[in-house]
């Protein structure tokens, strides 16, 4: 008799698709990771809307801030930042600026031009202030109906120029004569003048000066003596150099 007793064996297909190699979770991280860049650049946005003395009161809060010890808040510390700022734009003036200069290069000439200061007179004027480099009797800056300067006002004008190509000015360089004529055929004392202060704004630019700093180049002849009594003394043969400060300039003043 046959055995009529029957095994069943269920198959079991499994369906392989792309989730077995990718799933669901890649999406989870990516949409962390899109929130948190989300987030980033919301933050950001939100700090370039800051203006300037708040952001440098959060930078500075962040900075010395310590768990441990209790300190002044970001409003108290943007609070003095811009007092500080404050305070020092209403410090900070064309005429202020130009006196700190004149001290300055007072010192300068002193421990760098000191066998050359007769040469140099500085001076504050309306809104800046003016360096001017002389003639003195035998002791000529430009030679003799030249405009190329001499090996001494070269030096001086490598000092200037040192001294103020990082001032925040526009510069004026103006050429003088005396009131000799100058007799040169066609050439006279306008043109002499003109070609002196051209060669001095030359060597301003060779030691650095930013030509762009430059407002003007002109010369005046003997129209403007220094020596107002007398049109032929020496000293009236110069070169003029003036920084004109602008208001709102910080310049070499320590940015907060």
């Amino acid at each position: 008799m046959a055995d009529k007793s029957k095994t069943t064996i269920i198959i079991k297909k499994i369906k392989k698709g792309h989730e077995g190699h990718h799933g669901g979770s890649w999406k989870v991280a990516y949409a962390d990771f899109t929130t948190a860049m989300m987030a980033f650049f919301l933050l950001l946005w939100l700090l370039s809307m800051l203006d300037p003395v708040k952001k440098a009161a959060l930078a500075n809060y962040f900075k010395n801030f310590n768990i441990f010890e209790s300190g002044r808040s970001f409003m108290q510390e943007s609070s003095a930042i811009h007092q500080e700022i404050k305070t020092s734009v209403q410090e900070y003036t064309p005429e202020n600026r130009a006196k700190k200069f004149e001290e300055e290069f007072k010192k300068t000439i002193e421990e760098r031009l000191k066998e050359l200061k007769d040469h140099i007179m500085i001076d504050v004027v309306e809104g800046g202030v003016r360096i001017q480099i002389l003639d003195l009797e035998g002791q000529p800056m430009f030679p003799l109906a030249s405009a190329e300067p001499t090996e001494k006002a070269r030096e001086i004008l490598k000092i200037v120029a040192e001294n103020i190509k990082d001032e925040p000015a526009r510069i004026a360089v103006e050429g003088h004569t005396d009131a000799v004529p100058f007799k040169g055929g066609k050439t006279t004392n306008w043109e002499l003048s003109t070609a002196r202060a051209s060669s001095a704004r030359r060597e301003l630019e060779k030691f650095g000066v930013p030509p762009e700093k430059i407002a003007r180049v002109v010369g005046y002849a003997d129209t403007l003596p220094l020596i107002k009594e007398n049109p032929k003394d020496p000293r009236n043969r110069r070169i003029s150099i003036i920084l004109m400060f602008e208001k709102g300039q910080q310049g070499s003043m320590h940015s907060l």
